[in-house]
């Protein structure tokens, strides 16, 4: 059976307050999830002080304040980060973080040696941080809202050079675009893509509307880049995800909150703990169902197959030495005697012995 992975994505959802993101972090293990998630980022290397905010953001937080002062009251420091490290050691539950610039790349991947990091739709874009972030070794998932065929393939590109390649801008090779293409459909490139990174299929609006969402997207990323796929869900309740499942993804991230109505940008399009908990074990029910793709009887079906088909019987009583017709013969359960299959070998044929109404006909 596949396992999807399923990320808890806390975000900022914990306003500043590591009391707050412990308890995310409960909720997620009380949820079931494989993995909680946070963002870290310095506010000042991640906007302009003129960067406006998204509509969303508008719409739920103090509308006086800049983008970057939003930011700043959501801001994980290390300490804090080393806190909810070991608080998800000991519950039990993958600690991932999404990094946006160098310096919170380095917290992650370097200070606390976390393995496997996310990098967001924002940043598919931003080569210089993808190739940082490959040059780790870290596994990278990676989401796709916003994005191009052509985009995401220059992106994979980069992390493949990244992760084949040990030299920096100093020596022999220098990023380039025609760099990250050779990269890209090198064999090592094409290896190490394969087992290094997974491309998550999103739509980059909160809350996402459904008519947007298209998920035989997914099946495009598969096809095209022969990667892992997983879904990144910002459309409100759990239905989308659980399609998602069904559909193959590997992996599902979807945001939560402790409350909905608490202050902040991402707590309106976010699950309650109740919620997150429904969508993780609706996930694990349908990844359950989608089982192999045999056509073949499954164990469960095999005691009903002689009841529920049928067998050839006498429609009357047949006597011994007649001819078996299309009038004395006919197709009644239980199935455990001569198929129907075999009704033609018996027409024309002698019948070896009488047969009462509704026995079983043998030669």
């Amino acid at each position: 059976m596949r396992r999807t992975y399923i990320i808890a994505e806390a975000g900022v959802n914990h306003n500043g307050s590591v009391d707050m993101a412990k308890s995310l972090i409960d909720a997620a293990v009380e949820a079931g999830a494989d993995a909680v998630k946070f963002q870290t980022f310095k506010s000042s290397s991640l906007v302009t002080q003129t960067a406006p905010k998204a509509m969303y953001q508008k719409a739920h937080t103090d509308g006086a304040e800049s983008q970057l002062q939003m930011l700043r009251k959501l801001e994980l420091n290390e300490e804090a980060h080393a806190v909810l490290i070991e608080h998800c050691r000991l519950k039990g539950i993958d600690f991932l973080s999404t990094p946006f610039d160098f310096d919170s790349l380095k917290l992650l991947t370097g200070f606390f040696g976390l393995s496997k990091i996310k990098l967001p739709s924002g940043e598919v874009t931003n080569a210089p941080l993808l190739l940082k972030a490959a040059q780790t070794g870290a596994s990278i998932i990676l989401s796709t809202g916003m994005c191009t065929l052509g985009e995401v393939e220059t992106a994979l590109g980069v992390l493949a050079f990244g992760y084949t390649s040990d030299k920096d801008e100093s020596g022999d090779a220098i990023p380039s675009l025609e760099a990250f293409q050779a990269a890209y459909v090198s064999k090592e490139g094409q290896a190490a893509l394969q087992a290094k990174a997974t491309l998550l299929h999103c739509t980059t609006e909160y809350p996402a509307p459904l008519q947007d969402v298209n998920l035989r997207v997914m099946d495009t990323l598969r096809d095209a880049f022969l990667l892992p796929v997983g879904y990144s869900d910002h459309t409100q309740g759990i239905v989308v995800p659980i399609a998602a499942t069904a559909r193959g993804a590997n992996v599902i991230e979807k945001h939560f909150t402790l409350d909905r109505e608490l202050p902040g940008p991402d707590h309106r399009s976010s699950l309650e703990p109740a919620e997150l908990k429904q969508m993780v074990d609706a996930i694990r029910q349908v990844e359950c169902a989608v089982g192999h793709a045999i056509k073949c009887p499954a164990p469960s079906e095999l005691g009903n197959r002689a009841i529920a088909r049928k067998s050839i019987v006498a429609s009357r009583a047949i006597e011994e030495g007649e001819v078996f017709t299309e009038d004395n013969l006919t197709f009644k359960r239980p199935g455990d005697g001569n198929s129907p299959l075999q009704f033609w070998n018996l027409l024309g044929k002698q019948a070896p012995r009488s047969f009462y109404a509704d026995e079983q006909v043998y030669l």
